[in-house]
């Protein structure tokens, strides 16, 4: 058990910005809002998942929407705590514990709201081990566990109760429409599970991790050393790519944030290109020698595939894309959960519209990285 800290807020926004890929909402908008909370006295403690008793009863919390809308429709700040009680109420008991659904920007730092607000621990895991842009995207989901009952609530405290859906897709496509009529964003709590659930689907530790991985890049940016070095020291994986953001096209679409970027290559990778496609996160990414032409997969989904500034090594969400960064492209392997052929249906690049990618994992490295 530990309890977060303003050193500790700092530095998980910073790691789960970078293990977000891109999404799950801004770091820094979080940040100030868990600050604030810290400020005032509240609390915030998180377990390991080996400490939840097997029959303990869990939700999952997280923001869903496009992260380009994040930026200018601001939150109420409640909505956390009302997607939890809202659940409570329907199940008429109190939840035991409190999960991220992805360990993505804003995203790691809502269910620390959550936790705050109701005074409820939550756990050092998340349910992807990344972020991803559809619910059905959870490790739960993949293994079978109900997404349901599910809340989905807005900043006024409208509340919509899923109290059964036949399957996750279909409670990402009825959820994905109310939420685009909510303003493109609202607070999602997903699912009652047990704690044997949680145990046996849940990416462990992925809190701590990012906490770590923060804590090394601020410790390199007050030693300035290589930022790249930094991170890839703590999750594992290799530099894809850096050079200049020259382009971009994003376009907010059905409550996501879609497009492409190029970048051109500096330094080592002068005359080179750089192209990755994202969907809210970063799904694939093509290197090559024509800025006109997709060249060779460096990186595909479910890997990760994270974009820093170069000099800071701040992450780079898809909303902050803008021309002229500099920028240094990471690849990071994936949890060994989100592999499976089963996961892969679901996470692989062909969920995503690009079925010509065939899915190449990034080798991992014993006791480093995302588990």
């Amino acid at each position: 058990m530990w309890q977060i800290m303003r050193e500790d807020l700092e530095s998980i926004a910073i790691g789960a910005g970078i293990l977000g890929t891109g999404g799950g909402g801004n770091p820094y908008l979080g940040k100030l809002t868990l600050l604030s909370l810290l400020e005032q006295g509240y609390q915030v403690e998180v377990i390991d998942l080996d400490t939840l008793a097997d029959d303990a009863l869990v939700t999952e919390v997280g923001t869903m929407g496009a992260p380009t809308v994040g930026i200018e429709k601001l939150p109420h700040g409640a909505e956390p705590r009302w997607a939890v009680e809202a659940l409570e109420g329907y199940m008429g008991r109190p939840l035991d514990a409190i999960l991220c659904a992805e360990i993505g920007g804003s995203n790691s730092i809502q269910p620390l709201v959550a936790g705050a607000l109701t005074g409820k621990p939550v756990l050092d895991g998340d349910s992807m081990g990344r972020a991803f842009p559809e619910l059905q995207m959870s490790t739960h989901c993949i293994a079978g566990v109900s997404p349901t009952p599910a809340v989905l609530v807005d900043e006024k405290n409208n509340r919509v109760l899923f109290s059964a859906i036949t399957d996750p897709s279909t409670l990402e496509r009825y959820a994905r429409d109310l939420c685009v009529l909510m303003g493109c964003t609202a607070e999602l709590a997903m699912g009652v599970m047990t704690g044997a659930q949680v145990k046996r689907s849940a990416v462990r530790h992925t809190l701590s991790l990012a906490r770590r991985l923060g804590e090394g890049v601020r410790a390199a940016r007050a030693a300035k050393e290589p930022m790249a070095d930094a991170v890839l020291a703590v999750t594992g994986g290799s530099e894809l790519f850096a050079g200049k953001l020259v382009d971009v096209q994003r376009r907010t679409v059905a409550g996501f944030a879609r497009g492409e970027l190029v970048v051109e290559g500096l330094g080592q990778y002068r005359r080179q290109w750089l192209q990755v496609a994202f969907q809210n996160e970063n799904l694939v990414a093509w290197a090559g020698d024509d800025r006109e032409q997709r060249g060779r997969v460096v990186c595909s989904v479910p890997d990760l595939i994270c974009i820093v500034e170069s000099e800071t090594g701040e992450p780079i969400t898809t909303e902050q894309l803008r021309y002229g960064l500099r920028v240094t492209v990471l690849g990071i392997p994936c949890s060994d959960k989100l592999r499976t052929p089963a996961a892969l249906a679901v996470v692989g690049p062909a969920a995503f519209g690009y079925p010509e990618v065939h899915f190449v994992p990034m080798p991992k490295v014993a006791g480093v990285g995302i588990e």
